[in-house]
Formats: C-alpha cells, sequence, structure tokens
C-alpha cells in the first residue's frame, strides 16, 4: 500500500504478474478509447475537429488512461511499473502538444502522489512522451498514423523513460536491477499498445470519413435524382393538352440516378414527337449522357423537317468529343395527329408494341445503329398507320429483361400477352398493368437496369 494506493509486487508473484497486470490494463484502455472514439462522443460534444477545446478533452481523457495505468501497475522496488505513458502518447497524438502536455501532467502528477525512487524520473518522463507524441503528430501524422511508425515511435519513448530512470535514480545499482528487469516487457507492451491504439483510432476514423462522405455522395444522388425527373416531359392535363390523344409516362431507375428517358414534345401543331431511350451504363455518367442526348435529339428533330436527317444529325452530335465511348439506344417517332401516320426510326432500341382491337403486336422493322457510337450512320425512316383507339406502348429493355430469382427473363411473351387485353385502356392503367406484372414476375428479386415506359394512345372518337 503506498498513499493509500494498492500495487501489486513482482517480488511477490514473479515477472508474469508484470505481463498479466500491464496486458489486462491496456486491453480495459484500449476497449475505451475504441468506444469513445467510435461513438463520437468528442465531435458531439464540441461540433468541430481539433481546436482547442478538443485538445483539452483529448488531454483529460489522457491523464485518466495515465492514471488508472497507475492504479494498476506493478510496484518493483519501489517503482511503479504501469502502461501509464499511453495515455500521454494517445492525447499528443489525437490532441497535439496542448492534449500531450496536458495528460502528461495528469499522469506524472498523480505518479508523485504514489512515491516511490522513480517517481521524479517518471514524472519527467510522462510529461516530456506526451509533449513530443503532440509534437512528432503535429509534423509527421501522415507516418506515425503508419503501425510501424507508431511501434518505433512507442519503442523510442520507452527506451526515453529508462533512460531517465538510470540517469536520475541513485544509487545507480538499484535503477539499474530495476530497467534489467523490467525492460524488454515494459518497452514492448507500451510500444505495442500504443501501436493498436493508433491502428484503432485510424480504422475509426476513416470508418468516419467514409460514412460522412457516403452521406455526401447520398445528399447529391438526391438532388440529381430531382433534377433528372425534372428533365423529363412535365404529363399534366394542361400538357400536352390534346383531346386526340392521351399520354401516360414512367421511368424507375436501378440507382438513384440512370440512363434511360422519354420524351415528349410538339414538333408544330399536328405533330407530335416522342423518345424512349436507354443509355448504356448505369448511375452519374449514364445520367450525364442521358441529359445531352435528350437535349440533342429534340433539337435535331424540331430543326431538321426530315426524321431520318435529323437521327443522323443527333448522332454525329453524339459521337464529337464522346471521350466515355457511351452510346444509346433509342426508339423516337413523329405522329401526325389527324391522321394517324406514324414515322418512327429505331437506333439499336427494343420494338414498341402497338395495341389494337385484334391484340398487340411488335412494331420490328429494320433496327438501326446505336447513337453515339460511329458517325455518319445512315438511318432509314419506317411508318405505320394508326388507327383510333390504338395505342402505342414503348419500353426499355429494363421491362423485358427483368429476372426473378431463378433468372428468367420476363420476355416479350409475357409482356404480349400482358398488352393483348388493354385496348381500350388508359395508357396510365397500360402502364399499371405491365408494372403489375413485372412484379409478380420478379417477386421482389433486385433488378439491375433502369425500367421505362411510354404510351400514347388515340382517341377512339370519331
Amino acid at each position: 500500500m503506498i498513499n493509500g494506493i494498492l500495487l501489486f509486487s513482482a517480488s511477490d508473484a514473479g515477472l508474469d504478474v508484470f505481463f498479466t497486470r500491464m496486458i489486462g490494463t491496456l486491453a480495459v484502455i484500449l476497449v475505451v478509447a475504441a468506444f469513445i472514439g467510435g461513438s463520437d462522443l468528442l465531435r458531439k460534444f464540441f461540433h468541430a475537429d481539433r481546436n482547442w477545446k478538443y485538445s483539452l478533452l483529448a488531454g483529460i481523457l489522457g491523464g485518466v488512461f495515465g492514471i488508472y495505468g497507475n492504479i494498476s501497475g506493478v510496484n518493483l522496488n519501489g517503482a511503479v511499473i504501469s502502461v501509464r505513458d499511453i495515455g500521454p502518447m494517445l492525447a499528443g497524438f489525437t490532441g497535439g502538444p496542448i492534449g500531450g502536455i496536458i495528460a502528461g501532467v495528469i499522469a506524472g502528477a498523480h505518479r508523485l502522489f504514489l512515491g516511490g525512487i522513480t517517481a521524479p524520473p517518471c514524472i519527467i518522463a510522462t510529461c516530456c512522451i506526451g509533449t513530443i507524441c503532440g509534437l512528432l503528430s503535429w509534423k509527421f501524422h501522415d507516418r506515425i498514423i503508419k503501425p510501424l511508425w507508431a511501434l518505433l515511435l512507442g519503442v523510442v519513448m520507452e527506451v526515453f523513460h529508462l533512460g531517465l530512470v538510470l540517469l536520475m535514480v541513485k544509487p545507480f545499482e538499484t535503477a539499474l536491477g530495476i530497467v534489467k528487469a523490467i525492460a524488454i516487457p515494459f518497452i514492448l507492451v507500451n510500444a505495442a499498445g500504443f501501436a493498436l491504439m493508433i491502428t484503432i483510432i485510424t480504422y475509426i476514423e476513416k470508418q468516419r470519413r467514409i460514412a460522412l462522405e457516403r452521406n455526401r455522395l447520398q445528399s447529391e444522388l438526391e438532388v440529381a435524382t430531382v433534377i433528372q425527373r425534372s428533365l423529363l416531359p412535365p404529363i399534366t392535363d394542361s400538357f400536352p393538352g390534346r383531346a386526340e390523344f392521351k399520354v401516360s409516362g414512367s421511368m424507375e431507375p436501378a440507382k438513384e440516378v440512370g440512363g434511360d428517358f422519354y420524351d415528349l414534345f410538339f414538333v408544330d401543331r399536328d405533330r407530335i414527337a416522342f423518345v424512349i431511350a436507354d443509355v448504356s451504363g448505369k448511375g452519374i455518367p449514364a445520367a450525364l449522357f442521358m441529359a445531352t442526348s435528350k437535349t440533342t435529339i429534340q433539337n435535331c428533330i424540331r430543326d431538321l423537317p426530315s426524321l431520318a436527317d435529323a437521327v443522323s444529325t443527333a448522332n454525329n452530335s453524339l459521337c464529337g468529343n464522346n471521350e466515355a465511348e457511351m452510346f444509346v439506344t433509342a426508339w423516337i417517332g413523329v405522329l401526325e395527329i389527324p391522321t394517324g401516320k406514324l414515322t418512327f426510326i429505331s437506333a439499336g432500341h427494343n420494338p414498341p408494341s402497338v395495341i389494337t382491337s385484334d391484340g398487340a403486336v411488335f412494331l420490328k422493322r429494320r433496327n438501326g445503329f446505336v447513337l453515339g457510337g460511329m458517325e455518319d450512320v445512315k438511318y432509314r425512316e419506317e411508318t405505320y398507320e394508326m388507327k383510333k383507339g390504338d395505342a402505342l406502348f414503348l419500353y426499355t429493355d429494363g421491362v423485358t429483361e427483368a429476372e426473378n430469382k431463378d433468372h428468367e427473363l420476363f420476355g416479350e411473351d409475357r409482356l404480349k400477352a400482358c398488352l393483348d387485353g388493354a385496348y381500350g385502356s388508359d395508357p396510365g392503367g397500360v402502364i399499371g398493368s405491365v408494372k403489375a406484372s413485372v412484379a409478380e414476375h420478379v417477386k421482389g428479386f433486385s433488378q439491375f437496369d433502369d425500367m421505362t415506359m411510354l404510351c400514347i394512345r388515340l382517341s377512339d372518337q370519331a
């Protein structure tokens, strides 16, 4: 018993007590420090990183760890052998020189309270170690966070500590006897403990940065989703605003943003153009190329009287400066509202289906090359005469390629079966029916492709 503090005597039970006590104390400190770091208590309390308040609290916590190391230490001929130095080393690493010196003073003051022949050098060593680790972390933080460098720093600090014991404890023979008895385990346990602590802290910091970055990206993706949806035509009661036909559209990206899109716009009073397209790839790059493709195709159709020339011009425009080597499949049609004449071009896209009174039929005509894949491609126009009451259903391959858990595709046959009985249905009802059929097929199995649909139905009124 020293000044009311119970210490174990290595002379009573041998150095195995020393090992056991130091390692046990180290384990407790590691767990507590990991909990504090993982729970983010410091940042939640101070709302800032690495300010003087943070350094102050880091110093106090390091000092508390040092005190706990003292209390759990082993008494060897008047020397308190412990893992006390880890507290100031950790405080210096996390809180800089201020944190290190505060922890050193707290742990050193408690060591002075315990007394013993090694108290003066231990106090000086503890204060110096905290300050030195703080300065080194300040200047060489990127090196110290590496486990090997942390281990070497811990070894140097503990050798420094024992060196002060040899210099200051008298008689020298007593100091030398203490150092010989504890040098190797003392250095290794403290150095390894410091390296483990740095590894844990570094890992926690890395996970925290990853979480922050993930949250930032999620926020940006949510904004990108809103922006992408705002690029789609607002199909409402006022637009297209024509009694001769009804229209409905749907886009469900596999990720927050996708490469599918549909478009609907008037070329002139009696002609309306519609586009459905699927950009190669997923995510932000596909969404950016989608925005470019949508604008390019629309501008070309409005500026050029021939649909074939418009699509060829759009293709050449998308090929220019296409360093990402992306492409887009598209089905582009222009409907003459009074006559029902449909002029269209397919650029590598799935054939749409016309829903007639006799059932659904796919418009499988000549399929041209994808847009953005190769310059100077010639596209040929196709035509189809739609009748009053007919509906045109356009979709991307995310519909027909939707898989169930057995990797069976939804396919054209299931799509046709769904559309065969849809004659006379409202376009929104047609799309809803297809969605329900796809959902029944996949039964919750995760999909990896965007799913987009557009349906236009001519009025059956004379």
